[in-house]
Formats: structure tokens, C-alpha cells, sequence
């Protein structure tokens, strides 16, 4: 799938992005969907989000944190409060700090709770996409606040590209939890 370049594409790709990310985690078992994570020692999976995120609670906080940020940077510029989209003491270079800092956040967080909040969250982000027109999505500059980017193009990271990236990691979950039982 293309990134979306327009409202429409937007909507679509985050929808089914989304769909599709549920209908994997509600085909696994009670056990996958909570077990930890092992990866062993694959050499494919140096970034640091393979360490930090141990089990699909994490990864949907993480998603859910990531809403956080799209709908408080756009909520409180849209007011006039000029504020960064990765919020101080973080910045592009660090983030992945501001990354552990959720986990930390969440770890008393239920899967229960942590489903629903995405939940939630995915909910707000579409509504906030819908009440935006095509031009204020995509063109570039056009709010001040998105700088040399567009609108669209953060909530695009922040949905559909974001469900893909957890996608790929609890398939890579599933496979290596479901070649342990085998092993087992």
C-alpha cells in the first residue's frame, strides 16, 4: 500500500490498517496475546523498540501514546499554543527516550485497559482527520504549526504506518512464540 496522499487515502488506509491490526490480535490465543516477547538474537531486529516493547500490551500503548502526541500537538496548536510535535525535554533525536518513558508509563496497565484506550484514541484521531479538509491535510506549509511537513502526513505516522510497524512485530511475536510451543 502506497502513504496515503490524500483525505480519502487517509481515512481508507487507516481504517482497514487498523481493522486488520485487530483482526490479528483477535486471532491469538489468551497465552500469545500475553506472553513476553523472544527474539532471540536476530540480527534483523537491532532497533531499540525490540528491546523496549515485551509483549502486545506494550505495543498498543505505544500506539495509543502516539494518538496522545498527534491530538494534544494539534489540539493546543489549532488554540495558538505553539508547541512542538515531540514534546520538551524530547526531540526528533531523542524520542526514543520519550518511547521508554511510556513503557515505563504503562506497565501497570492492563491489556484489558490498554485495548480500550486505543480504542478510544484510534476513535479521536479519524474524528480529528474527518473535521480537516483535503488542503489542510495535504498541502504543504499550510498551518504554520506543521512546518515544512502537512498535517496529513503526521497522521499518517500516527495511524496507518504505526499499525503496520505493530503488525510486523506481533507476527514476528506469533512465529517465534508459536515455533517455541512446537520446540516446547
Amino acid at each position: 500500500m502506497s502513504r496515503p496522499a490524500t483525505k480519502t487515502d487517509l481515512i481508507q488506509a487507516a481504517e482497514e490498517q487498523f481493522d486488520k491490526m485487530w483482526k490479528l490480535v483477535d486471532s491469538m490465543t489468551p497465552e500469545e496475546r500475553n506472553a513476553d516477547f523472544h527474539f532471540g538474537e536476530n540480527v534483523k531486529m537491532k532497533e531499540a523498540h525490540w528491546q523496549r516493547d515485551r509483549n502486545i500490551r506494550d505495543i498498543l500503548v505505544h500506539l495509543y501514546e502516539w494518538h496522545q502526541l498527534l491530538l494534544n500537538w494539534e489540539k493546543n496548536n489549532k488554540k495558538g499554543l505553539a508547541m512542538p510535535f515531540i514534546p520538551a525535554p524530547y526531540n526528533w533525536k531523542t524520542y526514543g527516550q520519550m518511547n521508554v518513558e511510556f513503557w515505563k508509563k504503562h506497565q501497570s496497565t492492563s491489556y484489558e485497559e490498554a485495548r480500550e484506550m486505543l480504542l478510544d484514541s484510534h476513535r479521536k484521531v479519524m474524528e480529528l482527520i474527518k473535521n480537516y479538509s483535503n488542503e489542510e491535510l495535504f498541502e504543504k506549509k499550510h498551518f504554520s504549526w506543521t512546518g515544512t511537513s502537512n498535517l496529513g502526513s503526521y497522521c499518517v505516522s500516527a495511524t496507518s504506518s504505526h499499525y503496520d510497524w505493530a503488525m510486523k512485530k506481533m507476527k514476528a511475536h506469533l512465529k517465534s512464540y508459536r515455533d517455541s510451543q512446537k520446540k516446547g
